[in-house]
């Protein structure tokens, strides 16, 4: 239908552009002719000054003997044709009437061009099914024909439960009798939940490669539009689609755009997207079965989804996602590998176990970072330094050495860095350093980081509080040497730090014996819960929160604060030494705070660079994220 339109569109097109030639060409030709009088052009042939004359009904074009071309209007009562053929003037005559083609198309020339504007028009809204005013509630779902960078199972890895619970689906689509004959049915729907960059998507393309069946995919802003009705037309539509094709998958990325908790916002019952996510519910599990199709979405705010979208009929399965463990991470860098050469030094497993914390999409850009500084430094593979540089790119930032400070920055940057890492040596149930630094790095203008031995599953109070002390270290150490009139402003970032993790022991672990065993944080921070109906707190229990949380970090103040008198030698030694190393390693910060040289066999030191601020420690966050520049290496979100 859409390519007769157009064909129809482009033929009136031509047939106006034909009448309208045909109609202007005799005016084009009147146009490039001299304009005189009638009378002169008597006197001309009174003088023999024309060669040739051409009668066209009232117009006389003729050609002077200086061959120039001219044009006359001729009076109605003039006779002029005997008098040329007496001067022996060659003459000839254009008939004045149209041929019958050329008067049809005159006479139907308005109306061609209004069909021809309608026509126009009506492709404009119609859009081609989708893009135009008529096409608004048409569903936006592509079909994905992956002829090229096809992704399959083999291509995901680490995340092996999640891939197993898909795998089956993929087989019932396959041989649906396996699971029939026992009475099995088909799941409706797949719910994949999971931190951002954990391959919920990837994992979407593998059931894609895998299927051999149609795979429909979209965006769950797709449906809402600022129209009312649009987003559940869109809705019906695209599983009409779906129903033409069974079996069939759909994809929902990002459903939380689309299936919040309705009730929780503004505009009632009559909101757009309260309207999209009702047909949604509607046509998942509704009084007419959609056999055939699954439903497979992804989010990272489970929290935040309606009741009802997550029910059993719905989605029937809710797969977890998580960050990936030591042995999935070693996985996944083997899957990104492959196309990457690596050098004879390069152990997988080795760089798996020092990024704890670290999703499949960060694993990723670890690898790209390696390959990309070996091509920098003309290396034909990639060794185990560029894959150690590309780390300490990826957690603490990229180095701006051409950043200039004073000799006095540098020296407090040195003294706070040293702080963290005196006092992180001498807690127990701190994580290791793995590095410290007054180099300045992405955000940070120093950096101490640590990093866990295995991968963290939860926290306990007294790691916690050991976490806090080392954090509030770097304003520790400024006090005791500058005194406190001195103090800058670099401990921002660390008491930003020390805030949320002492915030999260009080509102959501209940770590206070004072606060007790309540989950306030979304009641103290009037999140979703107030608006839903939820708990408030009184203004007595908000101070007594506040005080709580200002009580741990004063005595984690004081923690620090203690230890580094206690082994003032040890941190002058290792601010000495990063001032002028720059940056050392775990093993090398013990020998320098003993006194001995960071490396045995390290005759040379490297010249002082430039850098100095305020150091961030590993803290625990309220939810997992990776390793970052500013957060000096962060864990996954400890369990309550």
């Amino acid at each position: 239908m859409g390519n007769a339109r157009n064909i129809a569109f482009w033929l009136v097109l031509f047939l106006l552009i034909l009448a309208l030639f045909n109609l202007f060409s005799g005016a084009g030709n009147t146009l490039q002719s001299k304009q005189v009088s009638y009378s002169d052009f008597v006197a001309a042939v009174q003088d023999d000054s024309v060669a040739k004359v051409t009668l066209d009904g009232e117009n006389v074009r003729f050609r002077g003997t200086d061959g120039q071309d001219y044009v006359a209007i001729k009076p109605e009562d003039a006779e002029i044709t005997q008098t040329l053929i007496d001067k022996g003037i060659p003459v000839s005559a254009e008939s004045q009437q149209q041929s019958g083609f050329q008067t049809f198309l005159v006479s139907l020339l308005p109306f061609l061009l209004l069909i021809g504007v309608w026509i126009y028009f009506m492709n404009r809204m119609q859009g081609g099914g989708k893009g135009g005013a008529m096409g608004f509630g048409k569903s936006k779902a592509k079909m994905l024909t992956e002829k090229s960078g096809r992704v399959t199972f083999d291509d995901v890895a680490g995340i092996d439960e999640a891939k197993e619970e898909l795998e089956e689906i993929v087989e019932f689509l396959r041989n649906p009798q396996k699971f029939s004959r026992l009475g099995g049915q088909i799941p409706k729907g797949a719910l994949l939940v999971g931190p951002p960059g954990t391959g919920k998507t990837l994992l979407a393309r593998a059931i894609a490669g895998e299927a051999g069946v149609p795979f429909f995919t979209i965006s769950g802003s797709d449906f809402v539009e600022m129209f009312v009705g649009v987003g559940a037309s869109r809705v019906r539509d695209m599983f009409e689609q779906a129903k033409k094709n069974a079996p069939c998958i759909v994809f929902i990325d990002e459903i939380d755009a689309v299936g919040r908790h309705r009730g929780a916002g503004y505009g009632g019952g009559n909101d757009e997207r309260e309207q999209t996510l009702n047909q949604l519910l509607v046509e998942m599990d509704g009084f007419e079965a959609n056999e055939g199709v699954i439903i497979v979405a992804a989010t990272n705010r489970k929290d935040v989804l309606d009741p009802a979208l997550l029910r059993p009929g719905r989605f029937d399965r809710q797969v977890t996602v998580p960050n990936p463990d030591i042995k999935g991470r070693e996985k996944i860098l083997a899957v990104h590998a492959r196309k990457t050469p690596l050098g004879p030094d390069v152990d997988l497993r080795i760089i798996a176990r020092g990024t704890p914390g670290f999703s499949g999409a960060d694993l990723a850009n670890l690898v790209n970072e390696a390959a990309l500084m070996a091509a920098r430094v003309g290396r034909r593979f990639v060794t185990m330094e560029d894959f150690e540089q590309a780390k300490d790119k990826v957690m603490m930032g990229a180095e701006r050495r051409s950043m200039v400070l004073t000799p006095e920055q540098k020296e407090k940057t040195a003294y706070h860095e040293a702080g963290h890492a005196i006092v992180g040596l001498a807690l127990p149930k701190c994580d290791p350093v793995y590095k410290a630094t007054i180099i300045p790095r992405g955000g940070a203008l120093g950096m101490v980081v640590s990093l866990p031995e295995i991968d963290r599953l939860n926290w306990h109070k007294s790691e916690c509080e050991q976490k806090l002390a080392m954090t509030m270290a770097g304003k520790a150490a400024e006090i005791i040497k500058y005194g406190p009139d001195e103090v800058s402003n670099g401990p921002a970032g660390d008491i930003q730090q020390a805030s949320g993790l002492a915030r999260a022991m009080v509102l959501r672990w209940g770590m206070s014996e004072k606060v007790g065993n309540i989950d306030y944080e979304q009641a103290h921070e009037g999140y979703m819960g107030n608006a839903a109906g939820g708990l408030s707190v009184s203004a007595s229990t908000k101070e007594l929160i506040e005080e709580e949380v200002k009580r741990l970090i004063d005595e984690a103040y004081e923690t620090a604060h203690k230890i580094l008198i206690e082994r003032k030698e040890e941190w002058e030694r290792l601010a000495q030494g990063l001032l002028e190393y720059e940056t050392l390693t775990g093993d090398e910060i013990d020998r320098v705070a003993r006194g001995e040289a960071p490396r045995p066999d390290d005759d040379d030191s490297s010249d002082p660079g430039e850098g100095s601020a305020p150091s961030v420690t590993a803290i625990p966050k309220t939810k997992p994220k990776p390793p970052r520049a500013g957060d000096g290496g962060m864990e996954p979100e400890p369990s309550t």
